[in-house]
């Protein structure tokens, strides 16, 4: 385990960095959960991240990445994935390591197309064609020139579903998915869903970083059980592997909300 730097260190390389376009400053509390998800992400906690907080782009967070380098934060070259208009903090490794999962395993995706009246597990053949999408980003990962310095790389997404992708990349057990002709409407309001989600422990005094929040609809959670059992065993084997985090923390709840946005 590496000392951590300052708080202070942490949150003056991202605000230095990413503090662009309309969220110029990024707050202190927003700086230090970005800078634990990206450790986690490091760890092999989650595969990735999507790079949400500011409007930075791809080249602002290969800056900001190598100033946490440089702190001695990180010790080996995390990926900048470019997917459309959105960026990614990737670890090739966990990457690569968790879409072999989900084309070699029993991988469960939900259809939430609006033209159907409840969600539900898709067919063999929907399940064919979002395979064929991640055997090409597997592909490409394994291609990159990898090394202890911070890489970049753009992958094109005409016709891929990013609200799927996104969630597989995240490493969510059952991500969603529709038809994207329908636009990106779907059937989950006023749908039960188990909501789960995962908190680690990191700096002392500072909130818990949030890991994972993803959603099953309730109607469908015995069928995929077996999945999300596997998902929560494997969270917890890598976590055991780090000295980073403490207090790993996994809960449910059951909410229902009139409209759900992806």
């Amino acid at each position: 385990m590496m000392s951590t730097p300052s708080p202070q260190l942490l949150v003056a390389a991202a605000q230095r960095t990413l503090g662009t376009g309309k969220r110029r400053g990024l707050s202190r509390s927003v700086c230090l959960h970005l800078a634990g998800e990206v450790l986690a992400v490091a760890r092999g906690l989650k595969p990735a991240l999507l790079y949400d907080y500011s409007c930075a782009e791809a080249a602002a967070l290969r800056s900001y990445l190598e100033e946490l380098q440089a702190l001695g934060f990180l010790t080996l070259g995390l990926h900048i994935l470019e997917i459309g208009e959105d960026s990614l903090i990737v670890s090739p490794a966990h990457a690569c390591q968790h879409l072999e999962q989900v084309l070699g395993g029993p991988a469960a995706f939900v259809d939430v197309s609006s033209s159907q009246p409840h969600p539900s597990i898709c067919s063999l053949d929907q399940l064919q064609d979002l395979k064929t999408v991640m055997a090409e980003i597997l592909t490409h990962l394994r291609g990159l020139h990898l090394s202890l310095e911070v890489s970049h790389s753009r992958l094109l997404a005409s016709g891929w579903n990013l609200c799927t992708v996104f969630g597989v990349l995240l490493g969510y057990p059952v991500p969603y998915t529709f038809r994207l002709n329908q636009a990106d409407d779907n059937c989950l309001g006023l749908t039960p869903l188990r909501v789960f989600t995962a908190r680690i422990s990191w700096l002392l005094d500072q909130p818990p970083v949030l890991l994972y929040s993803f959603s099953i609809p309730e109607n469908l959670f015995q069928a995929v059980r077996d999945v999300l059992n596997t998902w929560e065993k494997d969270l917890r084997t890598q976590f055991r592997t780090q000295n980073d985090f403490a207090d790993l923390s996994i809960s449910s709840e059951i909410i229902t909300l009139p409209a759900v946005a992806l």
